[in-house]
């Protein structure tokens, strides 16, 4: 039984949770399926895994260069405030579980289980109408540590091994029903590039594109997208996106900057007593254009692999099923400077958020943290780019920033995670989580089926609006399109 157990954890140690191996992994078994040669098929495996640690790259620069600014503001001026941001979250919840007492030892057993309930969904998906696996390893981690923080406070008085059973029912549920959720507004997107999103936003995903839709799909003039507005005389360098990019995040994080000061940075050994203020802050802010460049090579490096292997799996394991992937892998795709705007405009909203929480004195501030900043804001602008134009690109992420500082102080305040300084932050966890919290700390185990109930329901409701194209979208897409359009 031990040896047993021991294959499971190092299972999910180093290939569920290390989402470039398994990406590439899932290539591999893809392509053998798919009755590829071996060497074709390790191949994929390399090009796969590499080209995800590529966008892991680029994903990190940003976060490493960025995260460390924003909290930067936290420590100059000694304000006690939750970071919204997974590392920060996770952090907090290790540290609320301490002076609770409790453990969180099981997590690879929860994360397995979990997994386990997500690809039996999927399995049995002419009754689930659930047609999509979540491969994000890492983000699942941060997850799991939020979601038991929320249970642990709905039910405190519960053991471990219930606790766990709870956990890996809801978020093998979450996981499918919101990486389904993403299917239809990601291949149109992508145009059938036979991906969905498995992130921190995917109700947040299907929301904005609704609303992109309803708010400007219908008037022409107000869904021009990003791609078709052509800027006049020295704006028109606005147009390049790497220009726009660099001059924008100049703009943004050198106004940070100076605020923090060189003396702080200085005693922070972000920068050398002797350099120069003005070219840290260029440099800085250009890294930005950099690493979203490096982002959007490892994407296009997989998501090819990924897309032409899954076939394999497909035909023999899941039929009609598609992996969720990193959130970033949109990057690849629509406006390139639709990332940028969504990340802008996603901050202006928290920023207004953390002031109207300041002025009307709430009991929880909130900082802003780098991931919630970008990867929420700048997906939701890629989206509602594509599904409304440019006025979309504007708004939704801006309502998003709202949303991510109002959602967060409140469930972060209510559990009482506030004070330990963290909090996930993502939109799905800034909206559907607290509800769900809400719901289970007030009715309790009825709560819990009623919260399993909603999950289990939504697939439904989406397979009844369109019965026809439904599986059609991940099967054969070319097909999908010839239909929509008839």
């Amino acid at each position: 039984m031990d040896f047993l157990y021991a294959i499971l954890n190092g299972f999910v140690k180093n290939i569920l949770t290390k989402p470039a191996f398994f990406i590439g992994f899932l290539v591999l078994i893809g392509y053998l399926l798919d009755g590829r040669k071996w060497y074709e098929a390790l191949a994929g495996f390399i090009k796969a895994t590499v080209g995800y640690m590529i966008l892991s790259v680029g994903s990190g620069g940003l976060v490493k260069t960025f995260r460390p600014i924003l909290t930067g503001l936290k420590d100059r001026f000694e304000i006690s405030a939750t970071v919204i941001d997974p590392y920060f979250g996770q952090n907090a919840v290790t540290e609320g579980m301490e002076h609770l007492g409790r453990s969180f030892s099981q997590v690879m057993l929860l994360l397995l289980i979990a997994f386990i309930v997500n690809i039996v969904l999927v399995r049995l998906k002419n009754i689930t109408k659930m047609r999509a696996v979540f491969t994000t390893g890492h983000v699942q981690m941060q997850q799991a540590a939020t979601a038991f923080w929320l249970i642990v406070f709905c039910f405190p008085t519960l053991g471990q091994t219930p606790i766990l059973i709870i956990m890996a029912v809801l978020l093998g549920l979450y996981w499918a029903v919101g990486s389904n959720l993403t299917i239809e507004d990601t291949q149109k997107l992508t145009d059938g590039a036979g991906f969905c999103i498995a992130h921190q936003q995917m109700f947040g995903i299907r929301f904005a594109c609704w609303l992109s839709e309803k708010l400007f799909k219908n008037h022409k003039e107000n869904s021009k997208n990003l791609d078709d507005i052509e800027l006049p005389g020295f704006l028109s360098i606005f147009n390049e996106n790497m220009v726009a990019t660099a001059i924008l995040m100049t703009a943004f994080f050198g106004i940070i900057q100076l605020v923090l000061g060189k003396d702080y940075l200085v005693a922070q050994e972000a920068l050398k007593v002797d350099d120069n203020f003005f070219f840290y802050i260029l440099e800085s802010s250009f890294s930005f254009a950099v690493n979203l460049a490096i982002l959007q090579l490892g994407v296009r490096t997989f998501v090819g692999e990924l897309t032409a292997s899954f076939d394999g799996i497909q035909n023999k394991l899941l039929p009609g099923a598609l992996p969720g992937i990193d959130c970033a892998a949109i990057f690849g795709f629509g406006s390139a400077n639709a990332v940028t705007i969504g990340f802008m405009f996603g901050a202006l909203g928290q920023f207004l958020a953390i002031a109207t929480l300041f002025l009307i004195k709430s009991p929880t501030l909130i900082i802003a943290g780098f991931v919630p900043l970008f990867f929420d804001n700048a997906v939701l602008g890629v989206y509602s780019n594509n599904r409304g134009g440019y006025k979309a690109a504007f708004l939704i992420p801006f309502i998003s920033g709202l949303v991510q500082v109002f959602g967060s102080a409140f469930i972060a305040s209510y559990t009482g995670l506030a004070q330990y300084g963290g909090y996930l932050g993502m939109v799905d966890w800034a909206t559907v989580w607290p509800l769900a919290t809400i719901i289970m700390n007030n009715i309790g185990y009825i709560g819990v089926a009623i919260v399993a109930i909603v999950f289990i329901a939504i697939p439904q409701i989406q397979y009844r609006k369109n019965k026809e194209g439904y599986f059609l979208i991940t099967e054969d897409y070319e097909a999908y399109k010839e239909t929509i359009n008839k």
